[in-house]
């Protein structure tokens, strides 16, 4: 053959155009991956079942932590950490919009004391006017010593106190 124009493929032009075909890509897949995903039987409560190798792992590993071994327990709770938070990703839906409102006011502070057992209402007025019970009014008394109390103001405290004859008055200014 003489070279020239009895040549196979012109000058500048490849005889595969689109080059080499790629190699097939093998998955990166390790020993271990292959190895847990075998199927082996297993033994469990006397009862034989067929289980991955991953599965009779997870057994030994759970067996393990209620065994008492402490590196069990931390994979036993990594295990469990990772399925909640799968769990939680998968049934994540629309969140509910939650309102929060405040209400000031005199049935909420009521509501508060009734359930500190702090004050009643008073029976004679049909719930309409709260008062204090004694060991209430005895503690903000002492906790209120240096301050000074005239006639008026003692004289109110005892009208809004239950059983006001047993809490332990001041005389006159302290």
């Amino acid at each position: 053959m003489s070279k020239g124009s009895s040549t196979r493929f012109k000058k500048g032009h490849s005889g595969n155009p689109k080059g080499r075909p790629p190699k097939p890509r093998r998955p990166n897949i390790s020993a271990f991956e292959i190895i847990l995903d075998k199927t082996l039987i297993t033994t469990r409560d006397g009862k034989q079942r067929a289980a991955t190798v991953e599965e009779a792992l997870q057994q030994q590993t759970l067996k393990d932590a209620f065994a008492g071994k402490r590196m069990a327990i931390r994979k036993v709770l990594k295990m469990i950490e990772k399925r909640e938070a799968a769990l939680a990703k998968r049934n994540r839906g629309p969140r509910p919009d939650i309102s929060m409102e405040r209400h000031h006011g005199a049935d909420n502070a009521n509501e508060a004391m009734r359930i500190l057992g702090v004050a009643a209402p008073d029976p004679g007025f049909g719930g309409n006017r709260w008062k204090l019970l004694p060991w209430a009014a005895q503690a903000a008394l002492d906790r209120r010593k240096k301050a000074g109390f005239d006639a008026k103001d003692i004289s109110n405290m005892k009208f809004f106190t239950f059983d006001a004859d047993t809490v332990r008055w001041p005389r006159e200014n302290i």
